[in-house]
Order: C-alpha cells, then structure tokens, then sequence
C-alpha cells in the first residue's frame, strides 16, 4: 500500500505538530484534519501551548554554557586527574561521557518541550473550564446530588473504570453538592463540587490514564486558581475563584483523604 493511502493515526497527527512528518503523510494529514474539525482544534490548542511553552524557556536555552562545562575547563579538570593518578584515567572519562549526555539531553528538553507539559497544561485547562462552566448554575450545577452520594461515586468509579472517592471537606467547611462525568480528551473524567456555608463553591476534577506522577503544580487563570498533581494513575485538579493561600489547604487535605483512600481497583471489582 502507498505510504500517502494509509489512515492517519496520532503518531501522523503528532509528528505533524512537531513538523516532523514526511511530505508524502502532510496532504493526507490536512485532508483528515479539514475533515475533523474537533481534532484539528485541538492540535492548534497543541500548537499555541507548546508555542507559550517555547517563549518562557527560550530563555534558559540562550543562556551561556557555565564555566564548569567548558572544553577548556574540562581538560584542565582531566589533566590535574591524571597528575594526581593515572589509574583514574579511565573512571574521569566515564564521568565526563555521562556529564556531557546529561548536558545534550537537559539542552533537548530547554530547547523542545516534550508531550508531559502539554498533557498537563490541557488536564488544568479542561477542569478550569468545567469549574467555569458548571460553579454558576443555580438549579443543575452537579448531575447527582450528594443525597446520593453512594451511586455517585460508585457510578463514576465505573464510569472511569477505577475507585474514586469523594473526599471529606467539612474541616474546612466544605461539604459535598455532588458531581458529574465529563469528558477527558483520552476518556471519562468525574468532576466533584462542594459549597460552605458563605456560597463559596470548589470542584474536584479527577482524569485518568495519567501515567506519570507529579507533585503539587499551580496555575492561576483570570481570577481562578487551581492546584493540580497526578498519582497511581490518576490527574486530580482542585480548582476554586479564590487565592492561592486560601486553596492550599484544600488541596492539601483532598491529597491527605486520598492518600488514605484504598488502592484503585478495576470497575468490574466495585
């Protein structure tokens, strides 16, 4: 078959967002995405991020190689070894040969931001976006109620095919409203809200297939704050219209209560 008549798949779709593709695949790639508008969205969404995210570490790329790793200073390094012991030799070199791959790769990752910083600014983007959606309804701002809370979190649990919990806010003040399912890009996510009793409104946004663990991030957008980390699997955004040092406690405690949540376990085990 003609490399040009075979169906585009994500590796196609990726490495035409890194400009790596074959001119025989760029045709047929553009005809898929003209006739996937979503899709082709989401790969310009791709291409301003991964352009934000070259513009704030442009940078550290440009910045001049330290004194220490410098041709120079390294043989000056490797000569006074060797004076001081010649069965060194060999060892100096290996360390020289790691040193200098540690460096090519550091300078790869300054220079072209891999996948994981993209994943992560989209997860923070979709539960912003939730928050933003769903924290103004007045009548149906969760899809089951915390009455309910039972089938709620059993329902979700199947939904995104592992345990999830709703954690215990009320030391905080914070009591369960209920929640939803929402799309996650790859699958299912679930999205958890709660309210104290001065109407302030949080939610818990919980995505799966983060395989990659992380700690605690912050981001901040339009007035909007959100504390977001990825554990076993899982990517948790705890998001509220309030400030960073008002939001940590929270995310502090929802980390805590799911750390002493039990493992997660496949759906067909609930």
């Amino acid at each position: 078959m003609n490399p040009i008549d075979l169906p585009v798949g994500e590796d196609d779709i990726q490495a035409y967002l890194d400009g790596r593709l074959g001119p025989e695949r760029v045709e047929a790639v553009e005809r898929y995405l003209a006739d996937h508008p979503a899709i082709a969205a989401d790969l310009e969404r791709d291409r301003r991020l991964l352009a934000e995210l070259r513009d704030r570490l442009g940078s550290k790329a440009a910045e001049p190689i330290p004194a220490r790793l410098r041709i120079s200073s390294i043989r000056a390094g490797v000569r006074r070894r060797r004076l001081l012991h010649l069965r060194s030799v060999a060892a100096v070199c290996a360390w020289l040969t790691v040193g200098a791959l540690g460096g090519w790769m550091a300078n790869g990752i300054l220079g072209a931001p891999n996948a994981e910083p993209v994943r992560i600014a989209r997860m923070a983007d979709d539960a912003i976006a939730a928050y933003r959606t769903f924290v103004v309804e007045v009548v149906h701002p969760v899809e089951v109620k915390a009455d309910e809370e039972a089938h709620l979190v059993g329902w979700l649990s199947k939904r995104l095919r592992t345990s999830i919990t709703a954690p215990d806010l009320t030391p905080l003040g914070y009591r369960l409203m209920g929640g939803r399912l929402l799309p996650g890009g790859s699958g299912p996510a679930a999205m958890l809200m709660y309210d104290d009793d001065a109407g302030t409104r949080l939610t818990l946004y919980v995505k799966t297939d983060e395989t990659e663990e992380t700690s605690f991030q912050f981001v901040e957008e339009d007035g909007v704050s959100a504390f977001l980390w990825r554990d076993r699997g899982l990517g948790y955004v705890v998001t509220a219209g309030t400030s960073r040092d008002a939001l940590m406690p929270v995310a502090r405690l929802v980390y805590d209560e799911l750390e002493r949540s039990p493992n997660a376990a496949p759906a067909n085990q609930l």
